[in-house]
């Protein structure tokens, strides 16, 4: 144990995702040992993202303004929607420039074991959004591990029988990998032989 305020830093950078307490020993001591200017930039960003960074009010991807850029931008397709778990997932389908639909984001998977089930996600927010008609598809991208076909099996029961079109990615993606770690090429191609799912017709007979 280190006194005050090293201690409290490890702490809280030890709280980080992915971050265990001899990583966040290292930046700690990192962060003691750099140039002021540096550490104040770094504190200066996170106090911007704190005042400044919320979730889009329409499809919860990070944002500036009370709604994203992608969501403001006319020339994006209004008949698809792409439902991913997290916004470091939109950052990583953009990249694969193959999709120019929208985006809503889930903010997580449907997990018994962790407590989370549909009604801590963004579903019934998405529902709504497909009430009017205009989204002809929804392009199921969450991630290929069994939360993530959970939570893809249960969106694809409830929209089906609503009329709409629904796929999920190509595999080709890593089974229990994660969407943000899968390189443009194969995203991009997950994108190109992305599978219907269940039969509108059929759901609403």
């Amino acid at each position: 144990m280190f006194e005050g305020p090293i201690q409290d830093l490890i702490d809280e950078l030890a709280r980080l995702p992915g971050i265990g307490p001899k990583g966040a020993q290292r930046i700690a001591f990192h962060i003691l040992t750099a140039d002021k200017t540096d550490v104040e930039r770094l504190a200066d960003s996170l106090r911007h993202v704190a005042e400044n960074v919320r979730f889009c009010e329409r499809c919860f991807n990070i944002s500036e303004a009370d709604t994203c850029r992608i969501c403001r931008d006319p020339r994006r397709d209004q008949t698809a929607i792409c439902v991913v778990e997290e916004s470091k997932d939109v950052m990583a389908i953009e990249r694969t420039n193959e999709f120019r639909g929208l985006y809503h984001v889930l903010g997580g998977a449907i997990s018994p074991i962790d407590n989370v089930g549909p009604g801590d996600l963004h579903i019934r927010e998405l529902v709504i959004r497909l009430g009017d008609g205009t989204v002809t598809e929804v392009i199921l991208a969450t991630d290929p591990n069994l939360e993530g076909e959970a939570t893809a099996t249960y969106l694809s029961r409830l929209i089906v029988p609503m009329g709409v079109t629904v796929s999920r990615l190509a595999s080709g993606l890593p089974v229990g990998g994660d969407l943000e770690y899968a390189d443009e090429v194969t995203l991009g191609r997950a994108f190109q032989g992305r599978r219907r799912l269940g039969d509108p017709a059929t759901a609403r007979g």
